[in-house]
């Protein structure tokens, strides 16, 4: 089996730190960019796609600034962490997410992070 590598991205988003953190944290805000559906119970999120169901697990959360889910059928090491990072002097918003994958398989996993945030941004209407 291949090892799953961790990668980041960073994305500009003109969005405040609040209102965005709403789309990453309420199952409601991540049904609008992330996933066609997400519902949420006992600490686990499910989210479908395309008719497939994937829970994930809530491993922690930072008001307006991060999220951290991990897939329950994923690696133990795996994770997916999106993170509100806001620059001091500009006032500029961006979001960091950091993700897993095989070697061979980060390329299309970060295509599929690069037209999520477009979509996003798209909904944020930023």
């Amino acid at each position: 089996m291949l090892e799953k590598k961790k990668f980041s991205m960073e994305y500009e988003v003109n969005s405040s730190p609040k209102i965005l953190f709403g789309f990453l944290n309420e199952p409601n805000g991540l049904a609008q960019w992330f996933a066609d559906d997400v519902s949420y119970r006992d600490q686990i999120y499910t989210f479908t796609w395309d008719g497939e169901t994937q829970k994930a697990k809530l491993l922690s959360m930072k008001d307006n600034k991060l999220v951290k889910f991990k897939f329950l059928d994923d690696e133990p090491h795996c994770y997916f962490e999106m993170e509100i990072l806001q620059d001091e002097l500009t006032n500029d918003v961006a979001l960091s997410i950091t993700d897993f994958a095989t070697e061979d398989s980060i390329q299309d996993r970060r295509l599929i992070w690069d037209n999520q945030i477009q979509y996003l941004i798209g909904v944020l209407g930023a």
